[in-house]
C-alpha cells in the first residue's frame, strides 16, 4: 500500500508540474502576442501621426527643398488666378497689365483641366497659354481648392524672379493701377495673410492632433499674398496637407430630396480647408511674426441662408450700381480691420507706414468691372468698346 501511495503521489506531482508548465507556456505566449500587438499598434500610430519634435524637424526639411535662394535681378509679382473655367473680367485685367512693364509681373491661371486660354477664350493676349498643364478638378469647400493653390505657387516658384505671389479669384478686381500695387507689395518684407484665432471655432477636428496642435489652428481669408519664403513652405508642404485632406472636410449641404437623412448629415464634422490651411501651416512653422495678419483683398459679407443651409455669412456680389466712385472710395479709405474674436484692431501698415488696407476687391460682376474702367479706377478706358465682345 505504501508503494502504491508513493507511486500515486509521484504521478500526481508529475501531472501537476505538467499542468504548471503548460500554463506557464501559455502565459509566455500570451505575453509575447500582446507585446507584438502593442508594437504593431505603436508603429501604425507613428505612421499616422508625429510628435511635436518630429513635426518640427519634418516641416523644417520640407521647406528646405532646393530652389534659387539669392536673386539679384528685377523682382516680379506673380498674379495667380484660381478660376472655374474662363476669366470673365479678363478685359479689366488686360487693361491693368497694359500699363505695366512686362518685366515686373508674371501670370499663372489654374482652370479646369484641358481648358486653354487663346484668342477664342480670352479677350486679352496677356492670358494666352498661361494655364497650368497639371490643373485638377476643383470643388468649393474641398481640399482640391488648396491643392490648386499649391500647384499655382509651385509653378510660379520655378521663376526665380517671382518674389511676391498674389492669389486671385475670377471675380477679383484691382482698386489701383499696377504701379501703386507693385510698389506697395515690394515695399513690404512681409506676407499679407488674414489670420486669427476663432474662440468659437468648431471646425478643428481632434483627430488632427498631435500632427496639427489645436494651439496652432487658425482661420482667415483664402486670398493671400506671400513673399517667396512663405510661398515655398506652402507649395512644398506634404506633411500638413494630407491631414487636412483626411480630417478637414465640408459637411454636405442640406437637400430637400434627402428628407430625414439631412439630420444625420448635419451631425457630420464640418470644416472648410481653404479658410484654415495656409494660416495654420505658417503658424506651425512659427512664421506668424513675419506676417501682416490681414488680407489685401476686400470682401463684403452678408448674413443669409443659401441652399437650405443654416444662417451664415456669404460674400456679396458687386453690381454696376455698387461700383461707383463713392463705394470704391469707401473701400480705399479703410485703414484698419477689427477682429472681434481676438478683440484686436489690425492697423494697416506697409513697412511700418500707415497705408490703405485693400488693393484688390471681390466679388465683382462684369457690369461692375466695366464701371471701374469707365470711371477710370484702373486707367481711362471706354467700356462700351467691349460691350458686344464675346470671346
Amino acid at each position: 500500500m505504501k508503494k502504491k501511495s508513493a507511486a500515486a503521489m509521484a504521478m500526481a506531482a508529475t501531472a501537476g508540474m505538467s499542468v504548471r508548465n503548460v500554463l506557464w507556456l501559455w502565459w509566455k505566449l500570451l505575453v509575447l502576442v500582446s507585446l507584438t500587438i502593442c508594437v504593431l499598434a505603436f508603429l501604425k500610430l507613428q505612421n499616422y501621426s508625429l510628435s511635436d519634435s518630429e513635426l518640427s524637424s519634418s516641416t523644417s526639411s520640407i521647406s528646405s527643398r532646393s530652389r534659387a535662394v539669392d536673386y539679384t535681378g528685377n523682382p516680379k509679382v506673380a498674379f495667380l488666378f484660381l478660376v472655374r473655367r474662363n476669366l470673365p473680367l479678363d478685359f479689366l485685367w488686360g487693361n491693368f497689365f497694359e500699363n505695366a512693364d512686362t518685366g515686373n509681373f508674371s501670370i499663372y491661371v489654374h482652370s479646369e483641366p484641358g481648358f486653354v486660354f487663346d484668342e477664342s477664350t480670352t479677350r486679352s493676349t496677356f492670358f494666352y497659354n498661361r494655364q497650368l498643364i497639371n490643373s485638377i478638378k476643383v470643388a468649393w469647400g474641398e481640399s482640391s481648392m488648396i491643392q490648386a493653390e499649391k500647384l499655382l505657387l509651385g509653378a510660379a516658384l520655378d521663376d526665380p524672379a517671382n518674389q511676391r505671389f498674389v492669389l486671385l479669384s475670377d471675380s477679383c478686381v484691382p482698386l489701383y493701377n499696377f504701379s501703386f500695387i507693385y510698389n506697395y507689395l515690394m515695399a513690404s518684407p512681409r506676407s499679407f495673410v488674414d489670420s486669427f484665432l476663432d474662440k468659437k471655432d468648431v471646425r478643428y477636428n481632434p483627430r488632427m492632433s498631435p500632427y496639427i496642435p489645436m494651439s496652432k489652428w487658425r482661420k482667415g481669408s483664402q486670398w493671400i499674398t506671400l513673399i517667396r519664403k512663405h510661398a515655398e513652405v506652402v507649395a512644398d508642404d506634404d506633411a500638413v496637407f494630407p491631414v487636412f485632406k483626411m480630417f478637414c472636410k465640408r459637411r454636405p449641404p442640406l437637400e430637400a430630396s434627402k428628407g430625414k437623412k439631412n439630420i444625420k448629415l448635419q451631425k457630420q464634422h464640418n470644416c472648410i480647408p481653404d479658410e484654415h490651411y495656409v494660416q495654420t501651416l505658417l503658424a506651425i512653422h512659427g512664421f506668424e511674426g513675419e506676417l501682416e495678419r490681414r488680407t489685401i483683398t476686400y470682401t463684403e459679407w452678408n448674413e443669409s441662408v443659401t441652399n437650405m443651409e443654416k444662417k451664415g455669412w456669404h460674400p456679396i456680389t458687386f453690381s454696376y450700381a455698387d461700383a461707383g466712385p463713392v463705394q470704391i472710395k469707401r473701400i480705399k479709405d479703410i485703414r484698419n480691420v477689427y477682429y472681434e474674436s481676438e478683440y484686436r484692431t489690425e492697423w494697416c501698415r506697409n513697412n511700418s507706414t500707415l497705408a490703405p488696407c485693400f488693393l484688390i476687391a471681390r466679388k465683382f460682376s462684369r457690369g461692375a468691372a466695366m464701371r471701374l474702367l469707365s470711371e477710370g479706377i484702373v486707367s481711362p478706358f471706354d467700356a462700351s468698346s467691349i460691350m458686344n465682345l464675346t470671346p
